[in-house]
């Protein structure tokens, strides 16, 4: 195992899903569907991102991984990870599932299969369990289910979801709830464009540029705003695959607007937006050469950005054994700050044992 100056967790790593096997852990009224080979084939359990291939070649250059639970091991070795969260692939596109009852049973078959296939063989890969909030009293089991029986240390909400409501809706409310009593994390990861005002472009590049910030920014608007975080103060809520540049934009900006509004349309607040964003609640994390890291930590703080290192996606292999290194020599942040961000956040965050 590759030795680094720093110890380093993953928060935020990715599986690809393998269709047939997850089709063996359906339940109810769906067991026995992966015995239907012409189904299985054919049409995928989870809705496509947003309509753009993702073939190695044609949406980034390059071969990419497809890893099972041995790649991942040996990642991790060569990199010098000690642990990973492993979040989705096809199944970030979860949200825009169209019937409750499939969403319900398909998180479910997905997390048995994940606690299975990943971190039964290898504790060191975690996983972050998909949740159907299509249906509020079902994701509450399902959350249960996740953090006792399997033991997974964070919960994954889709960015994107065909529900016509954030996840500031009073609806979440209890599962949010919940989530408290369990101490157990919420991410919601981007990915999916639908809905979002560019299904227009004709680029992925500009697609893939977009489909992650953009969702991220809809949601901690809502959240904010509906007093997700002065109703849940013990909840953590991490946002995903955006990098952190975007965080002191969205201070000024949802600052500036309670000034002027506030008063009548957030009255649940009792602190400017800011004050939540940096009150200890709200994590997210970093690509490794981002320039305005320091000014991200100035003004956000050091206490809430995590390594992610976003394999398998996008790259080849060899092109992520750069990042740590990389990060571990940047001289426009202190040593603290990068031992914060390489272990201790992610550590925080999730919970996990030192």
């Amino acid at each position: 195992m590759r030795q680094n100056r720093f110890p380093v967790i993953d928060g935020d790593g990715h599986i690809t899903e393998r269709s047939k096997e997850i089709l063996e852990y359906l339940g109810g009224n769906y067991r026995g569907t992966s015995k239907d080979e012409s189904w299985a084939d054919t049409f995928a359990p989870f809705p496509s991102l947003d309509g753009w291939a993702r073939l190695s070649g044609m949406s980034s250059p390059g071969l990419r991984d497809y890893p099972d639970c041995d790649t991942w091991g040996a990642f991790l070795d060569e990199c010098g990870i000690q642990t990973t969260v492993v979040y989705p692939t096809a199944a970030l596109a979860f949200g825009l599932i169209q019937d409750p009852a499939w969403a319900v049973e398909i998180a479910r078959a997905y997390n048995s299969w994940l606690y299975a296939t990943y971190t039964k063989k290898n504790p060191r890969i975690l996983g972050a369990a998909i949740i159907p909030v299509h249906d509020v009293a079902a994701a509450i089991v399902e959350l249960r289910r996740v953090k006792n029986d399997l033991g997974m240390p964070g919960a994954m909400f889709p960015s994107v979801t065909r529900l016509r409501k954030g996840y500031g809706h009073e609806s979440f409310f209890p599962l949010y709830e919940e989530a408290c009593k369990l101490d157990m994390p919420i991410a919601i990861h981007g990915a999916p464009s639908r809905g979002l005002g560019f299904d227009f472009f004709d680029s992925f590049v500009e697609v893939h540029a977009l489909e992650h910030p953009v969702p991220l920014m809809i949601q901690m608007t809502n959240m904010i705003f509906q007093g997700v975080f002065e109703l849940f103060p013990q909840l953590r809520v991490a946002y995903l695959e955006a990098g952190a540049g975007w965080v002191p934009f969205m201070m000024d900006r949802l600052d500036e607007d309670f000034e002027r509004r506030g008063k009548k349309w957030a009255p649940r607040l009792k602190k400017r937006p800011s004050d939540y964003i940096t009150g200890g609640q709200v994590y997210v994390s970093l690509e490794s050469e981002e320039r305005t890291l320091p000014y991200v930590l100035e003004l956000f703080g050091e206490d809430h950005i995590f390594f992610a290192s976003d394999y398998p996606h996008e790259r080849q292999r060899a092109q992520y054994l750069h990042d740590i290194p990389e990060l571990e020599a940047r001289q426009d942040i202190s040593d603290v700050a990068k031992r914060k961000i390489l272990a201790d956040n992610a550590r925080v965050f999730y919970r996990l044992a030192d």
